[in-house]
């Protein structure tokens, strides 16, 4: 286990290791205001370019005075690389893995997991999933953390963690109509094939609740929805 990972009563913490934070914070300002310098030393050969796309800021930023206007384009820079750090802090996954309780934590939010309810662990692109014991997904976490050392403190306390989806090849692509679903879960899946479309994460990640309570796992591939049935308990059981 990396340093930042320590155990302690019983519980090993995962955290952003302090070399990848000292990179956000001080490389993303540094890159910023580089690209801010270099905006406005090309400002005027940009302008004066008839085929440039997007003209009107250089032109407005080769019109402003000097040194003015190259201290200003590195500050804005320098500020924009903040913001990107900001948002970077904030796609963390933080973890306190316990024997009974694991606690996610992003942007300031708590999510439990509570063992005995945990069919699998796993992750999944960018998201860290959980299933229950009818496969059913009790978490899907979207943010910034590293698999491996995920799970090696999910194993160190016997949580199952898998190296991928178990059930990857049940789902299957979704469409209206699709006789395998009813019309209460076609309209939640259209609701939300059109909160997927407007960009509203929100929404979506409301929807996928809603589908949930009906059995229903829902995932996407490029705004494409796939869907799979949770078990029944007496699947479930035989499974295990």
């Amino acid at each position: 286990m990396a340093a930042e990972d320590t155990a302690r009563n019983g519980v090993t913490r995962v955290a952003p290791t302090t070399g990848a934070r000292a990179f956000v914070w001080a490389g993303f300002p540094v890159l910023g205001a580089v690209l801010g310098w270099l905006l406005d030393a090309v400002a005027d050969w940009v302008a004066a370019l008839p085929w440039a796309p997007v003209q009107g800021p250089f032109r407005l930023l080769a019109s402003l005075p000097e040194p003015q206007a190259t201290i200003g384009a590195t500050v804005l820079g320098l500020l924009a690389g903040l913001l990107l750090a900001r948002l970077a802090e904030r796609d963390y996954v933080y973890a306190a893995v316990g024997p009974d309780l694991a606690t996610l934590t992003r942007d300031g939010r708590d999510h439990l997991l509570h063992r005995p309810a945990i069919g699998a662990v796993f992750a999944d692109g960018g998201h860290l999933v959980a299933l229950g014991h009818r496969t059913e997904e009790l978490l899907r976490l979207k943010g910034d953390f590293d698999g491996a050392r995920f799970a090696a403190a999910f194993r160190a306390h016997g949580y199952p963690w898998r190296d991928g989806d178990p059930h990857a090849k049940e789902y299957r692509r979704w469409v209206d109509g699709l006789p395998a679903l009813d019309a209460a879960a076609h309209a939640l899946l259209k609701a939300r094939a059109h909160a997927l479309r407007k960009g509203r994460a929100a929404d979506a990640a409301q929807l996928r609740e809603e589908l949930a309570a009906l059995g229903v796992v829902v995932r996407e591939e490029k705004k494409e929805q796939y869907f799979r049935r949770a078990q029944d308990g007496a699947a479930a059981e035989q499974e295990v």
